[in-house]
């Protein structure tokens, strides 16, 4: 199984990449910080200087419509924020 499931790819996170040099990626729930900053240097070639995690919980919201009570639930996830070495970086777009 791998450690990184995706990047996010949003304004705040290529804003932060251009400006801070940090990149936001989903990982695996049970993965530790070592863990993912290994990935990211093994999978991308780059050094990694810092791991941030943040852990979502599920989101359950109830709706009432015309058709009656909607009910759904947004899955829980774990994001890591990866800040790379001074004049090191990921190009995500290089694969198109």
């Amino acid at each position: 199984m791998s450690i990184l499931i995706k990047p996010i790819i949003t304004e705040k996170a290529t804003s932060h990449s251009e400006l801070h040099n940090r990149y936001a990626f989903v990982v695996d729930q049970n993965s530790n910080k070592i863990e993912i900053k290994k990935a990211v240097e093994q999978a991308y070639g780059v050094s990694v200087e810092k791991v941030r995690t943040m852990n979502y919980p599920v989101v359950r919201k109830t709706k009432y419509t015309k058709k009656g009570l909607v009910e759904g639930k947004t899955s829980a996830y774990k994001k890591a924020i990866v800040e790379l070495a001074e004049g090191q970086n990921i190009d995500f777009y290089s694969n198109i």
